[in-house]
């Protein structure tokens, strides 16, 4: 593989994420992740739930951090 080409970060593998206001609107599974093998795409109200939100399908837990 070269360096031009980058793979997407595994969908799911980690169970907190921070995000930044220039993410928003948040999905899980985030856009830089494969969804091909992964839930369904949803968005997440982060900042209608004070900074935080919890994935319903994989339970990714996002942090608003700025």
């Amino acid at each position: 593989m070269s360096a031009a080409e980058v793979l997407p970060e595994q969908a799911n593998a980690r169970q907190r994420y921070e995000v930044r206001r220039a993410d928003l609107p948040l999905s899980c599974p985030l856009p830089a992740m494969a969804l091909w093998n992964s839930h369904p795409r949803v968005y997440l109200p982060i900042e209608a739930e004070g900074g935080e939100s919890d994935c319903p399908y994989c339970g990714a837990h996002f942090v608003l951090v700025d």
